[in-house]
């Protein structure tokens, strides 16, 4: 969550850093494609890491590469800041959302779906609360202030990373490991089951990431204020909070697949008819049915990938999933920073939400199948 805290926020920040320096939406799009580049290229090799060495390391590093990308603009105001704390916060997010996953991962079926809600609802939480202090910092404090702030979240995690050291250690020596042949990328993308998690992963991953990158821009575009940006914003992540503390309630009644396609059904839908309004009040609303929806489906698919993972490669699946969704990451803005020059914000949203009925059909059979009978499910 505390690490979290820095990216939810440091996006809105760059972005309207980004805006205040005179930059054009591609320009900006390009900067935001710059947080998921290096993770993209190196999430995999990140989990593979965090298989074999375990969890302490890399977390220690990741909170300290974050903390020190949060510190860069609130000391240097330029383009060139901007992009160093895009790096040094998108890598370092990256390997400490792969090692806290690892972690939640362990245990019994229960266990695991108790712990990736709790871990959903930390992330919501501060997916809420970073927008929020990010607009309202930079509305009242400035940007070098904003950013100050933003630091203090990833700060208290190296910290707590050093209060866990032990238990970290002999997680990792209980884990389950590795063993048979050199392991492939392919192995684990040949799998049909988790071809459609990681499809539904990436579309409802880049609905959420296209939510936060349109919005801003959109929002500058019929006048609103930082604050109201960040409020808009944080009705999203206020909504995800919510819903994911019902979750538990939930999941005992709809099985994950049935509620990953409602989730696609409502966000297609919603994207649809976001960019027709312009009354505050409706862009909140939007925004909180949007964030139940897309909300709802992360416990199920770190379930999902958890359960169909081979044994001592439950990291690197994940790794692979935050590589995949890091090529939206990367893409989405790139294009769509480009798209939204010449076709102009509208088209952004009908795009997203084409994308999301395109991937409810591929995913039609999903659940139907069962696991394949050489995985083997980790079971400690």
């Amino acid at each position: 969550m505390l690490v979290h805290f820095a990216i939810s926020g440091g996006r809105v920040a760059v972005t309207l850093a980004a805006l205040a320096l005179g930059r054009s939406t591609f320009e900006v799009g390009i900067l935001i494609a710059v947080f998921a580049t290096l993770p993209m290229l190196s999430s995999v090799k990140a989990g593979r890491i965090i298989d074999r060495i375990g969890p302490f390391k890399p977390m220690r590093a990741a909170a300290i590469l974050v903390t020190l990308g949060t510190l860069v603009p609130a000391v240097w105001q330029d383009l060139t800041a901007l992009i160093v704390a895009a790096v040094c916060i998108g890598l370092g997010h990256m390997t400490f959302q792969i090692s806290v996953q690892g972690q939640m991962g362990q245990g019994t079926d229960e266990q695991k779906m108790r712990n990736f809600s709790w871990l959903s609802l930390c992330l919501a939480t501060s997916g809420f609360l970073a927008p929020l202090l990010a607009g309202i910092s930079i509305d009242n404090l400035g940007y070098r202030y904003a950013f100050a702030l933003l630091a203090l979240g990833p700060l208290s995690a190296v910290f707590g990373v050093f209060r866990m050291r032990s238990h970290l250690l002999a997680a990792h020596a209980k884990a389950p490991r590795h063993e048979g042949k050199k392991r492939s990328v392919r192995d684990l993308l040949s799998m049909k089951s988790l071809q459609r998690v990681f499809a539904a992963n990436m579309l409802l991953s880049g609905a959420w990431d296209t939510h936060m990158f349109v919005v801003p821009i959109f929002g500058v575009g019929i006048g609103l204020s930082a604050t109201t940006i960040g409020v808009i914003i944080s009705s999203f992540a206020l909504a995800t909070v919510v819903i994911r503390a019902f979750l538990p309630i939930i999941q005992r009644r709809i099985r994950p697949w049935q509620l990953i396609h409602i989730a696609m059904a409502v966000a297609t839908l919603n994207f649809m008819v976001y960019p027709f309004f312009s009354e505050v009040w409706i862009l909140m609303a939007l925004s909180s049915v949007l964030g139940l929806a897309l909300g709802s489906t992360q416990p199920s698919m770190l379930a999902l990938l958890q359960q169909h993972a081979p044994p001592g490669r439950a990291s690197e699946a994940f790794g692979v999933r935050m590589s995949l969704i890091n090529v939206t990451q990367v893409s989405l803005p790139l294009a769509f920073g480009a798209l939204g020059a010449v076709m102009g914000v509208m088209s952004l949203f009908w795009l997203t939400g084409a994308s999301l009925a395109a991937g409810r059909w591929f995913t039609r059979n999903a659940g139907s199948d069962p696991p394949p009978r050489n995985i083997e499910t980790p079971t400690s």
